[in-house]
């Protein structure tokens, strides 16, 4: 695939977000895995300390350091940073200020706990401070260390005010080394490098979730990415079934004839039992696909790239974040 045929060629940073239980980790790693493809460095983050991405790629906890995870198609690297905010203060207290020793003495006493508790926006500044500084960074030789971050962020609720908070900071602190800092984090999320991605399901609360999710960056003028609709299920049956059992025209005599003639039942009891069963399975992936082409009739009005995602049936193990990784790749996602 050419970089042409790439929806987000020229995007270095990629946020994912998604309410809880869409499966927001196991896209930003399946993602990572498909910007990885080919030979290329990807930096895997997670911010809120749950540990998700080991769990997602079946490896101990990890620590506060980049850390080669999992090798990609063609010989891309994954790697994962799981951020810890008291760590990233005291490189912060360190960079800003050559304070590294005091700033270890200053955790101890509870004073990066205060500081962050009296402005709690800090906190944020802080990961995505970290985050955007993977994504500036160079070797010696002027090269780019990664050429993608994928950053797995807060819960789609929540992903405005994370992402926009460098400026409420910037307004706190006019001046100075706290100002710059936030500034610059502003400069790369608010950039055409950076797109924020949403993860649903077929579902109405997550698909209003996304579209409340995307609105609200469109006001705070942030990047909107694509959505990324997980865990789809196919459709088994032929449009004119489906219409038939949600009419409630789909006849279980017939079925049950057809059982028995195909030697799929004893008799005509067990046959009609059968019938009965398999009608009522019918009815309700009629219901459900019904529910689920008015779903994405509302996400496309959100006028986004939309991937949908097989629904996994061994679930998210490593092999299955491959064959996701596969699926993005093939909708020219990454």
């Amino acid at each position: 695939m050419s970089a042409r045929d790439i929806d987000w060629d020229g995007v270095r940073l990629h946020v994912v977000t998604g309410k809880g239980g869409t499966g927001k980790t196991t896209v930003a790693a399946a993602l990572a895995l498909a910007l990885a493809a080919g030979g290329r460095k990807v930096l895997l983050v997670e911010v809120e300390g749950r540990q998700g991405i080991a769990q997602v790629f079946d490896t101990a906890p990890l620590p506060y350091e980049e850390r080669k995870i999992a090798v990609a198609p063609g010989g891309g690297d994954v790697y994962a940073l799981v951020i810890d905010p008291e760590e990233a203060m005291l490189e912060y207290v360190e960079m800003f200020y050559g304070m590294r020793r005091a700033g270890k003495a200053l955790n101890k006493i509870g004073l990066i706990d205060f500081a962050t508790t009296i402005a709690p926006g800090l906190r944020d500044v802080l990961v995505t401070g970290k985050t955007s500084e993977a994504v500036r960074r160079r070797d010696k030789s002027g090269k780019r260390v990664y050429d993608a971050v994928v950053m797995d962020a807060p819960p789609t609720g929540r992903i405005t005010r994370f992402l926009n908070v460098t400026s409420e900071v910037a307004g706190l602190a006019r001046i100075g080394p706290v100002k710059n800092h936030a500034d610059l984090v502003r400069g790369v999320v608010a950039s055409p490098e950076t797109a924020v991605h949403f993860v649903t399901l077929l579902e109405e609360m997550p698909v209003q979730e996304t579209l409340d999710g995307i609105e609200s960056l469109r006001a705070a003028n942030l990047p909107v990415g694509g959505v990324f609709i997980n865990m789809v299920r196919p459709e088994l049956l032929p449009k004119t079934a489906l219409d038939a059992a949600m009419k409630n025209a789909f006849d279980p005599g017939e079925l049950a004839l057809g059982l028995k003639a195909a030697g799929l039942a004893d008799g005509t009891a067990d046959a009609s039992a059968i019938a009965e069963s398999l009608a009522a399975e019918i009815r309700e992936h009629a219901r459900r696909t019904s529910l689920e082409r008015r779903e994405r009739r509302s996400l496309a009005k959100a006028k986004v790239p939309r991937y949908e995602l097989p629904l996994l049936a061994d679930g998210s193990d490593p092999a299955g974040l491959h064959e996701l990784a596969q699926a993005i790749r093939a909708q020219g996602a990454a």
